[in-house]
């Protein structure tokens, strides 16, 4: 089958290779151009590497690229980790249409920010959807889904990297053959049981919500935005964290241990053990390089 691939990343890249691996034919690949310093993207490098023809993933809608787009007559678009906005005529194109990537249990966590919304709503259970994009954000029929547990100290980059990233690249080559094979189903969504969420661009922590709400967003946010709180009026994100037993007695957002290997700060309900932070203007610290050089001390205040 001749694919489109579309997408970037390590993502990208993998199902690259396992769509190769597949003997499937990729005709062209979409990624995003090089960023800052001449960075390359790893799918962008991988379809060079292998001699497929790369286009960058911008300006997506205009008549010169679709027109560019239409010479290596794609049979099907698949599209993996794309955040460029892709025309309708580019999705309508392939014999087969096109189908989608998107970490989550649709219609739920529709949005660029799925895996964050889910762990910071608490929810015990996630997954990843093959879905047939349409003109609505994340809207089209369902073709495969796959469910995981979110575990209790679960992070973005761990419930992505350990499960919604290998189960992905699973995914779509499982899918791709449900379309060669005419058995791909379209299940169209009930998007009353779901909705669209915004992006996830900046977390403030407010120390005294419940400490499990508190603790839900920090490692929602991890490892990105971040979950910003102050101290001595300086701006700090914290990423790497524990979620440990009250300290009684203690104000939320007090320091009230200083250990080895972090620092404790009472919450409503239980405390947290920071382990790895970020000062603003600063590259991501351990918390005891942080506690060595701005003197952190039993009885400072964060927030």
């Amino acid at each position: 089958m001749r694919i489109a691939l579309i997408g970037q990343a390590a993502f990208g890249e993998k199902v690259l290779e396992a769509l190769l691996n597949e003997g499937e034919q990729v005709v062209v690949v979409y990624a995003p151009p090089d960023g800052l310093g001449g960075r390359v993207d790893p799918l962008k490098a991988a379809a060079e590497a292998k001699g497929i023809p790369f286009r960058p993933c911008v300006q997506m809608k205009s008549p010169e690229v679709f027109e560019d787009y239409r010479s290596f007559e794609p049979e099907l678009n698949a599209m993996v980790f794309v955040t460029a906005l892709v025309g309708m005529n580019i999705l309508n194109y392939p014999k087969f249409g096109s189908i989608q990537y998107h970490p989550s249990l649709l219609p739920k966590h529709r949005g660029g920010s799925a895996i964050n919304w889910a762990i910071i709503k608490g929810d015990a259970k996630t997954g990843l959807s093959i879905f047939w994009p349409d003109e609505g954000w994340d809207t089209g029929p369902i073709l495969l889904q796959k469910e995981v547990d979110i575990a209790p100290d679960d992070t973005v980059g761990s419930l992505y990297f350990n499960q919604l990233f290998p189960l992905g690249v699973e995914a779509m080559v499982a899918s791709v053959k449900l379309v060669k094979e005419g058995k791909a189903p379209r299940i169209v969504q009930d998007l009353s049981l779901g909705e669209h969420e915004d992006l996830w661009k900046k977390m403030v922590i407010n120390w005294g919500d419940p400490i499990d709400q508190v603790y839900n967003a920090i490692r929602g946010s991890n490892p990105a935005p971040g979950a910003e709180t102050a101290y001595k009026g300086a701006t700090v994100k914290i990423f790497d964290c524990e979620k440990r037993k009250p300290a009684t007695g203690s104000e939320p957002g007090t320091v009230v241990e200083v250990a080895e290997e972090g620092f404790l700060v009472a919450g409503n309900g239980g405390s947290i053990f920071v382990k790895r932070l970020q000062p603003k203007g600063s590259p991501k610290v351990k918390a005891p390089e942080f506690v060595a050089s701005a003197g952190v001390k039993v009885g400072d205040k964060l927030g």
